[in-house]
């Protein structure tokens, strides 16, 4: 297995969330190691795309958003959930794909809770970090497209838009 180089991260998020599905989400936090093979991904891409948190522009909260690719965007959710995203592309143009889910945990909150992900993980690095970065084995699966999920706000073409990639099989 190999950590996935930088290049990996430059390409956009709707082009990368589908190729993100069968990698290795991994994490060691005082010296436990967890794997999870990703199962669903949705692509959040620019200002334009409504669903996306960069819609109404660049601000504290959503600045992670306009770095180069290969970092994290954790944010909270609900007030509850922590969220792990992968931002993507060039810098200076917001985008990242949210992993909703790895095998056996299936939803993007209970995906964190497994990894033990929370707000600290915000920014951090995926290509050379110590607690958290993305592996590929080689597994490649096949995979369906969909309707985002949880975007009721977002406007009828952005709602409407299938950006959601989930592995055959998997919920």
């Amino acid at each position: 297995m190999c950590r996935l180089p930088k290049e990996f991260y430059m390409s956009s998020a709707v082009e990368l969330a589908p190729k993100l599905l069968g990698k290795l989400l991994c994490t060691e936090i005082d010296g436990v190691m967890r794997r999870g093979r990703i199962t669903e991904t949705e692509a959040y891409f620019g200002e334009a795309d409504t669903a996306c948190h960069a819609h109404k522009g660049l601000t504290e909260r959503t600045k992670i958003l306009y770095e180069q690719g290969g970092v994290s965007y954790v944010y909270l959710c609900y007030g509850i959930h922590n969220l792990f995203n992968v931002v993507t592309g060039e810098k200076g143009f917001p985008q990242a794909v949210l992993v909703r889910g790895i095998e056996g945990h299936y939803g993007p909150g209970r995906t964190t809770v497994f990894l033990g992900i929370d707000r600290t993980f915000n920014g951090e690095s995926l290509i050379c970090g110590s607690r958290i970065w993305i592996e590929d084995d080689g597994f490649r699966p096949e995979y369906d497209t969909g309707k985002r999920i949880g975007i009721d706000y977002a406007t009828q073409e952005y709602r409407d838009i299938l950006w959601r990639f989930t592995v055959k099989g998997k919920k």
